[in-house]
């Protein structure tokens, strides 16, 4: 089988309940743009989705991949997955939008993670204290926090059972070694509910969009026996290198380059030490409080082991 037929499948799969589309038609959309328009076959099939969600009236998130894996709170560390989860609701918090139901924090033993359930999916209600399993659920993520979003896929089923919650926050002690790429000054899809990262101004579901400036760091502190992912967020990146958001575009502006961001931050943290304390999400701890230590900030040698990660 090709691999435009098998992306093709793919496709129908997912519509078939939706849409009286043949196979044929979807993979001569696909073919369309990867033989005659050269298209990248990942750019192709977002666009072929997308035609077939709008003919729907469908979200992105009401479509099923198929199949889902029963997972804990700390094994989501990729975006765009189905996954089914058993998990305790620890607090319900104010929707800010009509689009959304509810939207609060969920917990296992692993460690604890955001929910929104949106409105259209019409899913039954959701008790603080109360465990579920959740089946059918997708993950999502802005700023290194993983998220899961209910959707009219979803399956709620209500468990008579109680989950002790883990504990999911970090400290660490040792020297910020390197910071890396897609930190400093960067920009975000401003379409609603959707915070991905741009690259080369496009966004990799809605396509070319007018991006919205944000600030942030992703940067590696080695403790001496590990080397741990950090990230930290809009108002932690200003706070440790006291550096605006609105300073920090006057000064791309100025250099009509996003580059001297990174570069100027890069300056100021990397070799420095620092204790950091944070929830952990996937392979990333969250910087919410930071304090700068003294150490023995050795830059030659802070240098290499930043190159040889």
């Amino acid at each position: 089988m090709s691999d435009v037929r098998q992306h093709a499948d793919d496709i129908h799969d997912q519509f078939s309940d939706h849409l009286d589309v043949s196979v044929e038609d979807v993979e001569e959309r696909l073919a369309t743009l990867v033989d005659e328009y050269k298209v990248p076959m990942d750019e192709a099939r977002r666009s072929v989705t997308n035609h077939y969600l709008e003919e729907a009236g469908l979200e992105r998130d009401d479509l099923s991949s198929g199949s889902s894996e029963a997972v804990n709170v700390e094994d989501i560390e990729e975006p765009e997955e189905w996954v089914d989860l058993t998990a305790k609701v620890i607090e319900l918090w104010d929707p800010r939008s009509d689009s959304v139901a509810q939207v609060g924090l969920l917990g296992d033993p692993t460690g604890t993670i955001k929910f929104t359930k949106w409105a259209k999916s019409d899913l039954p209600a959701l008790e603080e204290g109360g465990v579920y399993s959740l089946q059918n659920v997708v993950t999502d993520e802005y700023q290194g926090r993983y998220s899961v979003k209910l959707n009219s896929t979803t399956v709620i089923e209500e468990r008579d059972e109680d989950i002790e919650v883990g504990d999911d926050t970090s400290e660490i002690e040792g020297a910020l070694i390197d910071m890396q790429s897609g930190s400093g000054l960067i920009k975000r899809c401003p379409e609603d509910d959707c915070t991905r990262v741009l690259q080369n101004g496009r966004c990799n579901e809605h396509g070319e969009v007018e991006g919205e400036f944000d600030l942030r760091i992703k940067a590696v502190v080695d403790d001496g026996l590990d080397a741990h992912e950090v990230i930290f967020d809009k108002d932690a990146t200003e706070n440790l290198t006291g550096l605006s958001l609105e300073e920090a575009k006057d000064m791309a502006m100025d250099a009509l380059d996003t580059t001297v961001v990174a570069d100027e931050i890069a300056a100021d943290i990397v070799g420095t030490y620092y204790r950091i304390e944070g929830p952990t999400f996937g392979r990333y701890v969250l910087a919410d409080d930071v304090t700068e230590l003294d150490g023995p900030a050795d830059a030659e040698e802070l240098l290499i082991k930043a190159r040889s990660m």
